[in-house]
């Protein structure tokens, strides 16, 4: 599989710590590994637009698409609790 990066996940993501960043990049070498890695969590968030969230960390989750042989990373933002 291969990722891709919209513009909108760009400029959330350069928002972030570079902890973030650096949780981030461990979670995506899990995430390419295998998506069904347990502290990724990923689950479907938008049924009806094909949307699906994984945990960068506790409080922070990326959204994204599954099209053909690659991710979209849609967007990063904090968890709202």
């Amino acid at each position: 599989m291969k990722i891709s990066y919209s513009p909108h996940f760009k400029r959330s993501f350069e928002n972030f710590s570079s902890g973030v960043h650096r949780k981030f990049q461990k979670q995506i070498i899990y995430f390419l590994r295998n998506i069904r890695h347990p502290s990724l969590r990923v689950k479907k968030y938008d049924e009806e637009r094909g949307i699906w969230q994984a945990r960068a960390d506790k409080n922070i989750r990326f959204y994204f698409l599954i099209k053909g042989d690659t991710y979209i990373l849609l967007d990063i933002k904090k968890h709202p609790r």
